[in-house]
């Protein structure tokens, strides 16, 4: 089996492969095409899986290109883990929106929308490419914005593009562990859209094990999101909310930690990977990686007092690569999985319409996902959700028709700006930092 990964010289591609040399099974991926447009990183990379694959005999053949019609070709996956504009696109996105005084974050409130706008050009061209080229692959979304851009790519390929995010899988984990659970063997309703969700139970053996987490002080406060979020607020919710959603609860604090920050996430990020490219192997990827997971969230932590993450969270680091050869094992040997994704939600989720992708539990076998249908939101969640859908919706329509009036209305209508004015003058930030917004034109 063939695996395609676009953005193959990403920092994460040795976590996807170092899953591929575990999987001896049959029908496993056996050739590993990369394809990325910087030549450099994808050398830097494709030599960490050589070091990576150099004890394991049966290791997957790695072949790297920039052309993308190559890489393409006789794919049966392929895993779009792309970042438009790299990481000096994200540090600048934090940048404008910080000096607007609101929220940076690369998925979440402006960031996330500048991040989208000019990352949905490219992804859509890439499913016109995949249905020519590889019309029976399956594209799985690694891109963030994950739920916007799997949702741009589902408008060509159906539901032949799934998304991933590890994020429902570490907060279910994390819930199970707390209640002395195996996440294998628990039904966990988790419901919303990409970096905005809700855990609303954890069922083992027939009974929800949710209720007793909010009733014991203790236990409610011992993992992440109760330290994150408080336990007062947990159980004032019902509910474990995504790690995300501190942006949005505790929005002020978070705004005022990043702007008091000596650095950004993202330019953190760039010069923490820039020493990694520099001289790249596997020992200094993996110390990278390691200092990556440990600071992970870390302006959050901090503003909530919840201290540093747990050694159990740091030594189950990663988590996309897990999901994704699950969701191939599932579809390429029909091996039923349930498994948390980003799906077109096919009335799964009563307040969107059928094509809006949200982030759910499905049924996996040889023929894709299939969304399990899920309890309606509680009033606040659905009122959020939809906000959010709408302003993702309003980025698809700026993207496709070049429009700025889409683009600033898409700013404005998000529930972290707080004024029209300032959407206006963050557009022009970013398309004053971004070339890659020029097609917005002034209509």
């Amino acid at each position: 089996m063939r695996l395609t990964i676009l953005g193959g010289g990403g920092f994460r591609v040795p976590l996807v492969y170092g899953a591929l040399l575990g999987d001896h099974a049959e029908g496993r991926v056996t050739e590993v095409t990369l394809h990325d447009v910087d030549a450099g990183r994808l050398r830097a990379v494709t030599g960490v899986l050589t070091e990576q694959a150099k004890d394991v005999p049966d290791a997957p053949a790695v072949h790297a290109t920039t052309e993308l019609d190559e890489a393409l070709r006789g794919a049966d996956f392929v895993f779009s883990a792309i970042r438009v504009g790299g990481l000096a696109g994200r540090a600048a996105d934090e940048r404008v929106a910080l000096a607007e005084g609101v929220l940076g974050q690369e998925t979440v409130g402006a960031g996330g929308i500048a991040y989208g706008l000019r990352t949905v050009p490219v992804a859509v061209d890439i499913a016109r490419r995949v249905r020519e080229l590889a019309p029976d692959a399956w594209v799985i979304n690694f891109t963030n914005p994950a739920g916007l851009v799997t949702e741009a790519m589902s408008r060509h390929l159906g539901d032949r593009v799934i998304g991933i995010c590890d994020s429902p899988v570490g907060l279910g984990r994390r819930v199970a562990r707390v209640l002395g659970a195996d996440p294998g063997e628990a039904w966990i309703d988790y419901v919303g859209l990409n970096h905005l969700g809700w855990l609303r139970g954890l069922e083992v053996n027939g009974r929800d094990e949710l209720p007793r987490l909010l009733a014991d002080e203790k236990l409610l406060g011992s993992f992440e999101e109760g330290r994150l979020f408080g336990t007062d607020w947990l159980r004032s919710l019902g509910a474990i909310p995504n790690e995300y959603l501190h942006y949005y609860y505790f929005n002020r604090e978070a705004v005022r930690a990043y702007r008091e920050a000596e650095r950004t996430r993202g330019a953190f990020l760039l010069d923490q990977q820039a020493s990694f490219y520099a001289e790249p192997s596997y020992a200094s990827w993996d110390r990278t990686r390691a200092e990556r997971e440990a600071t992970y969230m870390a302006h959050n932590r901090e503003a909530s007092g919840a201290g540093e993450r747990d050694a159990a969270d740091l030594e189950e680091s990663g988590g996309y690569e897990k999901v994704a050869l699950a969701l191939m094992r599932a579809i390429a040997r029909d091996e039923r999985a349930t498994l948390i994704l980003n799906v077109r939600g096919r009335g799964a989720l009563t307040c969107l319409d059928d094509d809006a992708v949200v982030e759910i539990p499905c049924l996996v076998d040889a023929n894709g996902a299939h969304p399990v249908r899920v309890a309606p939101l509680p009033g606040h969640a659905m009122g959020l959700v939809s906000s959010v859908k709408a302003v993702e919706r309003e980025v698809l329509t700026a993207a496709e028709g070049g429009s700025r009036s889409s683009a600033v209305k898409a700013f404005a209508l998000h529930p972290l700006v707080d004024s029209v004015t300032v959407a206006r003058r963050l557009l022009d930030g970013y398309t004053a930092a971004h070339p890659q917004l020029a097609y917005l034109a002034r209509k």
